[in-house]
């Protein structure tokens, strides 16, 4: 049978960067599944030791499928999201600068796990109008390495692709520095320009906790100070 290069390009397309789309994937599964042991085994210790300062304070981790689980710590939400997909970057990306994806292009393939801060109280009172930010992206490549791109110091800590893979210790650390991030990230009072406005359903419906919008910077423009980077103050990130 005669060779058919269309066939041969396919295959060597197949052979190499689908398999190695497949080792991203499994890997983002493996770290999302560290992430869920790590924010287990922080959200007992917590519970139990500010159990014994207020017994009102809560922190409590629940597992919502196999894409996607919360920690509440207090009055806050984090909602770690697991993208099934495999991304690569545009070519002006600063990684294409680094000599390991300069090395070899296949490195800055990546899965990505997504953390979003919402509200406590959204998820409590169905409140689907409300806003949530993107506070941190988690990159994992086909070598288990890893980098942060986040609202929090985080992105200074880990703005480069790790030099080995991510390790039980790097994702308590991620874990325990987004929580200090969404505790100091406070919900401040819009200013009333930005509110004087209500529809008489919006009214009747507040009852419900459902019609008029919460966020936790919702009217204002400018940048949390706590941050290195801008908020898009009316969108939901």
């Amino acid at each position: 049978m005669n060779s058919n290069p269309q066939h041969e390009k396919i295959l060597k397309l197949l052979s190499e960067k689908s398999s190695m789309k497949q080792d991203v994937f499994a890997n983002t599964i493996a770290v999302f599944n560290d992430f869920k042991d790590v924010l287990k085994t922080n959200a007992d210790e917590l519970s139990g030791k500010i159990n014994a300062v207020d017994k009102r304070v809560s922190v409590n981790y629940k597992d919502l499928n196999q894409q996607s689980m919360q920690l509440k710590v207090a009055g806050d939400m984090l909602e770690f999201y697991m993208h099934t997909n495999v991304f690569d970057f545009d070519s002006s990306h600063y990684m294409f600068k680094t000599g390991y994806v300069r090395n070899n292009p296949l490195n800055s393939y990546c899965g990505i796990i997504n953390v979003y801060n919402f509200l406590a109280d959204s998820f409590k009172y169905n409140r689907l109008n409300d806003l949530g930010y993107l506070i941190a992206r988690v990159f994992i490549n086909r070598e288990k390495h890893f980098f942060i791109e986040s609202r929090s110091g985080l992105n200074q800590k880990y703005f480069n692709f790790s030099e080995s893979p991510i390790t039980g210790d790097d994702i308590n650390n991620i874990v325990n520095e987004l929580i200090v991030f969404a505790i100091s990230f406070d919900l401040y009072t819009p200013p009333i320009d930005a509110v004087r406005s209500v529809t008489l359903s919006e009214i009747q419906e507040k009852a419900n906790s459902n019609a008029l919008r919460t966020g936790k910077r919702l009217g204002y423009s400018g940048s949390y100070s706590g941050a290195n980077n801008n908020f898009d103050d009316d969108i939901n990130l």
